[in-house]
């Protein structure tokens, strides 16, 4: 485990190990569906990630410095303005390239991570449960200016497949008056939004599919097979045959998920990347995804490999 001589390297820990995160994740491949090395989208290419990773260093250290100040009592979970964070990231991101929407659900997942890591470090021994014991402070401890504050950050980059919804609709403007008025948390939302959306659905239940069924699943895979590629894209592709991807549910509806799910589960038993039968599946299950134009793309299990690979490399695991 790392040893800091100050603060600052900390937050530099923590934010260089959160932009490895999002730098290999999107250069991983092939993730059938998703944009990685040797495939773009239209309006979404491979550089726009790359460029997402640099533009958020520091949103991802001044989110691990608000962690540290937890730790020294000086700040309270409630005050850590998570929301806030979370528009500046996707603010930053914005700055940064001229391409799609490439970070919002990374960018939910991540700003968290950042603001435990930097408590769970100066509380001394990093380890998981801590990690996990913070995550779930800080995200049932947000307020309704968090909520204010996700509502601008998604109206800004507006999401695919976002669907007219009777409780707040984040693309009614009367939602943020309504918020405010009756002081809705941010996590009150997460939990309706659960119901229909990944993302939503590990941060109300702190983290479970990263924890539980990615993260031990990729070290197995790193530590047996010493491939860092091979792993994250076996990982991507157990999440995605355990998980329907709500991304592509909300464009294109559930059938064609459980059907991109079935896909995946094929490619993984074959051996994924690790036997030449899995490659040839992988590879054409990709081919077959790109025909649709990002209409099934999985992102919303992209966003989750993220939160586990920032996870494995704030715990040591290195390229």
């Amino acid at each position: 485990m790392e040893h800091f001589e100050s603060y600052e390297e900390k937050e530099n820990y923590i934010a260089q190990s959160l932009q490895l995160a999002m730098l290999l994740e999107v250069s991983a491949y092939p993730k059938p569906g998703n944009v990685h090395r040797t495939r773009d989208f239209f309006d979404t290419k491979f550089e726009h990630f790359l460029a997402s990773a640099v533009a958020l260093n520091p949103c991802w250290r001044k989110a691990a410095y608000r962690g540290i100040l937890i730790s020294l009592g000086k700040l309270n979970f409630s005050n850590v303005n998570i929301g806030e964070l979370i528009r500046e990231g996707v603010e930053k991101v914005k700055a940064w390239h001229s391409g799609g929407n490439t970070s919002l659900g990374t960018i939910m997942l991540l700003t968290p991570i950042a603001v435990a890591a930097g408590k769970t470090f100066m509380d001394g021994n990093f380890n998981e449960e801590t990690l996990r014991k913070n995550l779930r402070f800080i995200v049932e401890s947000s307020t309704f200016i968090d909520a204010v504050n996700v509502y601008k950050a998604i109206n800004l980059v507006k999401p695919g497949g976002l669907r007219e919804s009777k409780f707040l609709d984040v693309k009614n403007e009367s939602s943020i008056n309504e918020i405010i008025e009756k002081k809705i948390s941010l996590f009150e939302i997460l939990k309706f939004s659960s119901s229909y959306d990944s993302i939503s659905l590990e941060l109300v239940e702190n983290f479970k599919i990263t924890f539980e069924l990615g993260l031990p699943f990729f070290i197995k895979e790193l530590t047996e097979f010493k491939d860092l590629n091979a792993a994250i894209v076996d990982t991507y592709l157990k999440i995605l045959s355990e998980v329907y991807d709500t991304l592509i549910i909300r464009k294109m509806g559930l059938k064609p998920a459980i059907e991109v799910s079935k896909k995946a589960k094929e490619a993984l038993e074959a051996g994924g990347l690790k036997t030449t039968k899995g490659r040839e599946l992988v590879f054409r299950l990709d081919e077959d995804l790109a025909k649709y134009k990002g209409k099934l793309n999985p992102g919303a299990t992209a966003d989750i490999i993220s939160s586990i690979l920032a996870i494995a490399i704030l715990k040591g695991v290195k390229p």
